[in-house]
């Protein structure tokens, strides 16, 4: 009895330790618009401007697609510069929610 409560509390202890961060790349879109194509949107001259347009306008917010999966950004300030540019994102993923917890972003390399 006491060896299976020991071991269920390391498995737990094990579950809830901090994840390490991981590095994601993908274009920063919308969520109006999450596999980055904007051709049906006009918003705007440029895919940018429409990236921007659609956040601050008609309240979507910014995503990374990474050519099959897309994720919520949890900073909605720094990727305004980055729309709809390719760019590594480091952050830790909450797989439930698929939201990347943001550290930085960078143009991709």
């Amino acid at each position: 009895m006491t060896r299976n409560l020991l071991v269920g509390l390391l498995a737990l202890t094990g579950l809830s330790a901090a994840q390490s961060p991981q590095t994601f790349t993908g274009t920063v879109t919308d969520d109006m618009c999450m596999r980055a194509d904007h051709s049906q949107m006009k918003m705007g001259p440029t895919d940018a401007d429409c990236v921007k347009a659609c956040v601050t306008a008609h309240g979507a917010s910014y995503v990374l697609f990474d050519g099959k999966n897309v994720y919520t950004l949890s900073d909605q300030q720094s990727p305004e510069k980055f729309a709809a540019q390719k760019v590594t994102v480091v952050g830790t993923l909450d797989a439930k929610t698929k939201t990347i917890k943001v550290q930085s972003i960078a143009p991709a390399k």
